[in-house]
């Protein structure tokens, strides 16, 4: 099994190297194709408007000077192109990707382009407690519990351009009570936070920061089962139709 790479907190992140060690213990066959830099928050964006530079780094190792969408795209159609990928994992991410997150979210983008283009997509991401904890964010649960989590993922029956987003819950390993299938969650939008300071010349400059985490009905979705000390899985697809409302607007154009 061939297996590519990538996330979008960049090619250096700690997050990365938890992933490498992850895909070892599914194949001695793993490729690394990732942003040159930190990405977050890219969502599914791709560059047109400048061109992209891969640096190689040795065999089978590439970082590319552009987003998560641009790193998968290049491994798929250039890099790969002739040994493409039977399984892409984009993260681990350093931080959760829960709920609506997924939608900005540039780790789990590169698994929804992965998924487009046919090829069995996991994300994964790892919770953490508190806002400023830098690199200093663990990632043992993640560490620990990776391969079991992955493992019946390989051979489920997926439906085409269906991806898996997977996170993983603060604490320690053995404090993780397992895991749980559950469906994506909705927080409410204004737990948006603008945090204001001026710079030394006098101009204001403005830094976004999420918090809050409202709980959802039936405590049934990826927030709940996260913030109960479960490994969330939840399968997306990239439909985004609602057909409840195709008869009511087709009905408005009658």
């Amino acid at each position: 099994m061939r297996i590519l790479l990538t996330n979008d907190d960049g090619y250096h992140a700690s997050g990365l190297k938890v992933l490498e060690a992850i895909a070892a213990t599914l194949s001695d066959d793993v490729w690394v194709v990732a942003p040159a830099d930190e990405q977050s928050g890219a969502g599914h964006s791709l560059t047109l408007s400048r061109p992209l530079r891969v640096r190689k780094f040795g065999e089978k190792r590439y970082a590319v000077a552009g987003t998560p969408t641009d790193a998968v795209m290049m491994a798929l159609a250039r890099i790969m192109k002739d040994s493409p990928p039977d399984l892409i994992l984009s993260g681990v991410n350093r931080g959760a990707n829960l709920a609506e997150d997924v939608t900005y979210s540039g780790t789990v983008s590169a698994a929804m382009e992965g998924a487009l283009a046919g090829v069995r997509s996991i994300a994964l991401s790892q919770v953490y407690s508190r806002e400023g904890m830098g690199d200093s964010v663990p990632f043992e649960a993640a560490a620990a519990w990776g391969e079991r989590v992955l493992r019946p993922l390989l051979d489920a029956p997926l439906a085409p351009r269906t991806l898996v987003n997977v996170n993983f819950p603060v604490g320690a390993a053995d404090k993780v009570k397992g895991i749980r299938v559950v469906s994506q969650g909705l927080r409410d939008y204004g737990r948006l936070k603008i945090v204001t300071n001026t710079d030394p010349r006098g101009y204001d400059y403005h830094w976004f920061s999420l918090s809050g985490t409202a709980e959802t009905p039936m405590r049934a979705t990826d927030l709940e089962a996260v913030m109960d000390g479960y490994i969330s899985v939840t399968p997306l697809h990239l439909d985004l139709t609602h057909g409840e409302s195709l008869d009511m607007l087709g009905q408005a154009y009658a």
